[in-house]
């Protein structure tokens, strides 16, 4: 047995506005929002390569005419702007937070015949697991004065990761990671299809019920498993090169699962990657973790033998995009990795005179 969900509506519920749509990651962006990694978070003993990795992925997004978006807590603004180089498009904000996913806890962005609505649901530290008592109050308390519109809020704990779009309208998510009951207690998966429906405009949604990488702390974020291409296609974090491996069975299952959801979409296996830190412990390495921006694909590597591959597969599956491998190895020993750490701004979202900013250089916001 697969283990199948697919959805089906008993009536259309009132949307959040006629038609809002939740925006596929490859739509035009304005910027890319990160938080810089300091001594305070849990990338303390591995600082000085995280901020590099930072550094790298900046200047990436820069030249993909991308812009980004730095929170950093206040005491550590000097620090960051003696890293950057000054002709960056960067826009450092004044930020307290509790760890640097953002991913998980900045706005998501939607749109309808009118315009662009950032909207953020709550995050409780993905089912309580670590404190987000700051995280949760990021976007109203310090990205919100960034943005043309108030961000809208929804009494519904949704971490960003746990959602992938496309165009159409069709949304992917996990069981593993709805069904954790110290998210939105006993929540059926119907429900969640149906407010999916009303929050993000969704037309089909599929909760795959496999698929799992050791050491993951979100109980399955879609963003490190499956992702979806412009052109009808899926990129899935498979384990084809390693059939000996403790992921094969249920990333296979993962495999079939959505050969049987999508039986006209195109399907790119990843390699499987075998990382473990110094303890020994097994990490989450996903290929999948890559970040869309402006024909661009910042795509983790772990410099491990399936890198090379993994980026072909990915270069398959996106021809139009340029790919742009970037060293995570440092990132994943916080079993997490390149998409977790950042959210994409589309355009229409950013004030005017923060996008002038950004492309100014770097400065600070007052």
């Amino acid at each position: 047995m697969l283990g199948i969900i697919r959805l089906g509506y008993p009536k259309r519920m009132t949307h959040m506005s006629d038609n809002y749509q939740l925006i596929p990651e490859w739509a035009q962006q304005e910027a890319v929002i990160l938080v810089w990694p300091d001594k305070y978070t849990d990338w303390e003993p591995w600082l000085d390569a995280v901020q590099n990795v930072y550094l790298q992925i900046i200047d990436s997004l820069n030249h993909a005419n991308t812009g980004v978006v730095l929170l950093v807590r206040n005491e550590e603004i000097k620090n960051s702007l003696s890293s950057l180089s000054i002709s960056s498009q960067v826009l450092i904000v004044d930020a307290q937070f509790n760890d640097t996913w953002i991913r998980d806890y900045g706005f998501l962005s939607c749109i309808d015949g009118s315009g662009m609505q950032a909207i953020e649901f709550v995050f409780n530290g993905w089912g309580k697991k670590f404190d987000a008592t700051i995280d949760n109050q990021v976007n109203q308390n310090v990205l919100s004065q960034l943005c043309q519109q108030p961000i809208k809020s929804i009494d519904l704990v949704v971490e960003g990761g746990a959602l992938e779009i496309d165009q159409y309208g069709t949304l992917l998510s996990t069981e593993l990671c709805l069904t954790n009951p110290k998210r939105n207690g006993d929540k059926s998966i119907a429900s969640y299809q149906l407010d999916f429906e009303r929050f993000l405009g969704t037309k089909q949604s599929v909760v795959l019920r496999n698929g799992h990488l050791d050491g993951d702390d979100t109980d399955g974020h879609i963003d490190t498993l499956v992702r979806f291409t412009p052109d009808n296609g899926l990129v899935i974090q498979s384990a084809f090169n390693c059939p000996d491996d403790s992921h094969f069975e249920g990333l296979s299952a993962l495999v079939k699962e959505c050969q049987y959801n999508f039986p006209r979409h195109k399907i790119f296996e990843l390699p499987l990657p075998y990382v473990a830190n110094l303890k020994g412990v097994r990490l989450p390495a996903s290929y999948a973790n890559f970040l869309i921006s402006n024909q661009h694909i910042l795509c983790p590597i772990y410099l491990q033998t399936e890198d090379k591959l993994a980026l072909q597969v990915i270069q398959n599956a996106y021809p139009s995009f340029t790919i742009v491998p970037i060293n995570c190895l440092p990132l994943v020993q916080q079993f997490g990795s390149l998409h977790c750490i950042s959210m994409q701004i589309p355009c229409g979202i950013l004030k005017p005179e923060i996008l002038q900013s950004i492309a100014n250089g770097v400065s600070v916001y007052e």
